[in-house]
């Protein structure tokens, strides 16, 4: 599993010229799910994407947690996280999850994020999903299960 998590100023994710999911400060999460990964991994990956501290305190040291700054989450489903580019130009997809599977544990990343965090917005898994975002840094972090 692999979580590429942003620090925005704002975020929002729009499909078929439609906004469905929008934040202010707090994180973009682009979710790939492999083949290999379970509840256990997102579990996780979640409280270790919620404790970061990546955001700056009073006196601009990075410091903060997202509960402490009140900041929300964008979740978004991207398989495109596992591309394997080693061999040719077309990049291969085989260690991601099958779509089943992998709704299946975005969707329950989603809800253990909920129970957690006051605003999660999300995207729509499988669509074609236009993604903005002011990155806030930048700061981007890669977790990985």
């Amino acid at each position: 599993m692999k979580f590429v998590i942003q620090r925005v100023s704002h975020a929002s994710v729009t499909v078929h010229e439609e906004t469905i999911g929008r934040i202010n400060q707090g994180y973009l999460v682009l979710i790939g799910v492999g083949k290999e990964d379970t509840k256990e991994d997102a579990d996780r990956l979640v409280k270790k994407m919620i404790g970061l501290r990546i955001f700056a305190d009073e006196n601009g040291k990075i410091n903060k947690s997202l509960k402490d700054v009140n900041g929300g989450l964008l979740l978004v489903s991207q398989f495109t996280l596992y591309a394997d580019c080693r061999h040719g130009n077309r990049p291969g997809f085989t260690e991601a999850a099958g779509p089943d599977m992998a709704n299946e544990l975005y969707e329950y990343i989603i809800e253990s994020c909920k129970k957690e965090v006051a605003v999660v917005e999300q995207g729509e898994f499988g669509a074609d999903m236009k993604v903005e975002l002011l990155n806030d840094g930048p700061f981007t972090i890669l977790l990985e299960s």
